[in-house]
């Protein structure tokens, strides 16, 4: 049932928004955050305001609208909370090796009133089309998949002077914004994993290592490497054409254990980038034991230790990237990411942090173990799973809620022109 109202929420999402109200200064800002988060985490079909407002009962679209673009308060202090709550639970905490994933995803959006849209590629269509791109961190350390920061790429067509105007970042800045933001944390990453749109970029590479940060990264089949040969000779040679020159014998065969099993064949190889002093791993990844029989081939670079560059450590350690892609396809699936009524900035950024503490509080709960004993009678492996138990929780409050409420609820579905009868 989409229909629910903040007076029948279930206890432990009023215990998780409480662990919030320092962060605001008055009681509708409280009030708020309670009716958007339990907007995004209902049933409604659609997660902007507007439809989130109008599935409620005691819910107005003004009063949203004004919270999200109007009130005083800090999305970047809300998230520092979020991730606080995370830390302070010996189940959830944030220890120190883990694996930190810098990605980018877009979304389509027409017209050109909405800060940062423009005509770029958007990963969800797989082609250049006018949308929004956020730049984001991701946390995983092998039990929790976790979302820490993001910021709004503004292409440069939506700034007034262009790649001129003072506010244009191109996204390798913002990536490195966003991984300062976890240092001054005092986080431990033990790894950083990037796609190729940032490991091809050694000024990037370069700001990483500055950091003293091992990272993973993608690499553009054109780029070229120097590799030494036979004799301490020197060849400078583009990645496709290395792979091409390299025997079949070179590479090794790895099983990947994933819901289809799958075979790749890989190779790694010490190089030279022109701009980096010191040696560096490449990796090729191929679909097929042969160049020429491959129809998928990757490019990687690492500054790990080559003692730990294996095959099966290049494949094992960028496998764990997939995990970015799994939430953005929960977060706009199930909570709305891409659903907005918003056009600033600030709006924008307020609405993705709030989406983000709506994960987080279904993270919380599923490691803790509350929505299992309460609201399941199996193991709730999986995000959507403990969303469900969480929905389930709702429905049945709701359900409870009406049976001493009915002239309420007749009176709402009256405001809507309609005779619940």
């Amino acid at each position: 049932m989409k229909e629910t109202t903040p007076a029948a929420m279930p206890p432990c999402f009023e215990k998780w928004c409480k662990r919030f109200d320092d962060v605001f200064t008055h009681k509708a800002q409280k009030r708020e955050f309670r009716h958007y988060l339990g907007g995004l985490l209902g049933e409604s079909e659609r997660k902007n305001i507007f439809q989130m407002a109008e599935n409620a009962v005691g819910v107005t679209y003004h009063r949203l609208h004004h919270f999200l673009t109007e009130a005083p308060w800090s999305s970047s202090l809300v998230n520092e909370h979020r991730l606080e709550i995370m830390n302070k639970c010996s189940q959830t905490r944030i220890s120190r090796g883990f694996s930190l994933i810098i990605d980018d995803s877009g979304h389509r959006k027409s017209g050109n009133f909405t800060d940062g849209v423009g005509r770029q590629y958007i990963g969800e269509i797989g082609k250049t089309d006018n949308g929004i791109v956020v730049v984001t961190t991701h946390l995983y350390d092998g039990r929790k998949s976790l979302p820490l920061d993001i910021e709004l790429y503004q292409h440069a067509s939506s700034l007034s002077e262009g790649k001129q105007d003072r506010e244009f970042e191109k996204k390798t800045e913002l990536a490195i914004k966003l991984i300062d933001r976890t240092l001054e944390r005092k986080y431990q990453p033990g790894i950083v994993i990037v796609d190729a749109g940032y490991g091809n970029n050694t000024s990037f590479l370069l700001e990483l290592e500055k950091r003293e940060l091992k990272y993973l990264g993608g690499l553009a089949k054109n780029r070229k490497v120097i590799v030494t040969l036979q004799d301490e000779i020197q060849q400078t040679i583009r990645l496709d054409k290395l792979a091409q020159s390299l025997p079949k014998e070179a590479f090794t065969e790895i099983q990947l254990n994933l819901d289809k099993p799958r075979t790749v064949w890989v190779v790694t190889r010490e190089i030279e980038i022109s701009q980096l002093k010191v040696r560096r791993n490449i990796a090729i990844v191929m679909n097929a034991k042969t160049f020429s029989d491959a129809t998928d081939i990757d490019y990687f670079i690492t500054n790990v230790d080559s003692s730990i560059v294996t095959p099966q450590w290049i494949v094992d350690t960028y496998g764990v990237r997939n995990w970015v892609e799994v939430f953005y396809r929960e977060a706009k699936g199930w909570l709305g990411l891409k659903e907005y009524q918003v056009r600033d900035k600030r709006s924008l950024l307020r609405h993705f942090i709030l989406v983000f503490c709506a994960y987080t509080f279904i993270l919380w709960h599923q490691m803790t173990g509350g929505l299992r004993r309460r609201w399941a009678n199996k193991p709730l492996n999986t995000f959507t799973e403990a969303l469900e138990a969480f929905r389930t929780a709702m429905s049945y409050r709701f359900f409870d809620w009406l049976t001493f409420n009915r002239d309420v609820f007749t009176a709402y579905k009256a405001s809507l022109g309609f005779i619940w009868a």
